[in-house]
């Protein structure tokens, strides 16, 4: 089995930064993107930002020029650096491993972190 799991949360002003960590630990031979979810209350889940094992990304047009996502792929953990945080963004953050490949189990698998909680006071 994986574990997913997210740290750097917090409270911080408007106009403030924090950066978020995910690590994916267990018999790990890839993963072929990891992505940050976010989801505020009575709000759906909302893709933040990707990044695959070749470095290629994506972004929500709501973070762009905001938020940098990065990855290191020895460590099997992403970042995401947030800055110019605005209330809106305030939410609990979530890492998704997507295409995970396991030693000695066949397939692919996806999974899920905890989530961390960003609060943004304006």
């Amino acid at each position: 089995q994986v574990q997913v799991v997210e740290s750097g949360g917090g409270l911080v002003q408007s106009g403030g930064s924090l950066r978020l960590s995910c690590r994916a630990s267990g018999n790990i031979v890839s993963i072929y993107r990891m992505d940050w979810y976010r989801q505020a209350p009575g709000k759906q889940r909302e893709l933040v930002a990707g990044i695959t094992s070749g470095g290629s990304t994506r972004y929500a047009d709501s973070v762009k020029g905001r938020f940098t996502i990065s990855r290191d792929n020895a460590k099997n953990t992403v970042y995401l650096q947030m800055n110019s945080l605005k209330p809106e963004d305030t939410a609990a953050y979530y890492c998704n491993a997507l295409d995970v490949v396991e030693a000695g189990r066949p397939g692919n698998y996806r999974y899920w972190g905890q989530g961390t909680q960003v609060t943004v006071s304006s």
